[in-house]
């Protein structure tokens, strides 16, 4: 990953009003500062971007988005060993993380991105979640 060349595509609700959609873009472009600036030079080619619904679901340790026709996303946390059943959380000073945990998860069936004659399942593999923020160290 640190070689660069990434491909990025780039989802914005289509609920976005005009001066939320450029805000949008210039956040997750680098051009507004925060976490993403650093990412920003790995990025090689912007494959589009395109305002569509997304809906965003959390129920209890499970997150979930869809993007009709295109995306279905869904994590279930890893249980803890804990008795109160609780999820793993790691500490490893995450960019975007609030706090810089981030709850193990893995992908359920049916979790598969498909866009731009690319496909992606991500069913069993691994995920994260995390409150996120956007304003940076």
């Amino acid at each position: 990953m640190g070689a660069g060349n990434w491909k990025m595509a780039l989802y914005i609700d289509e609920r976005a009003n005009e001066s939320q959609r450029e805000a949008l873009q210039a956040i997750f472009s680098g051009g507004a500062g925060g976490p993403m600036a650093n990412f920003a030079p790995l990025i090689g080619e912007i494959l589009g971007v395109k305002f569509v619904p997304i809906s965003f679901t959390v129920e209890g340790k499970r997150r979930a988005v869809r993007i009709p026709q295109i995306m279905q996303m869904a994590v279930q946390a890893v249980p803890s060993m804990k008795p109160d059943g609780s999820e793993v959380w790691i500490d490893f000073g995450h960019p975007f993380a609030a706090n810089s945990q981030l709850a193990q998860a893995a992908g359920e069936q049916g979790s598969t991105w498909a866009d731009y004659g690319m496909k992606f399942d991500n069913a069993g593999k691994n995920g994260h979640y995390a409150r996120i923020d956007w304003s940076g160290p």
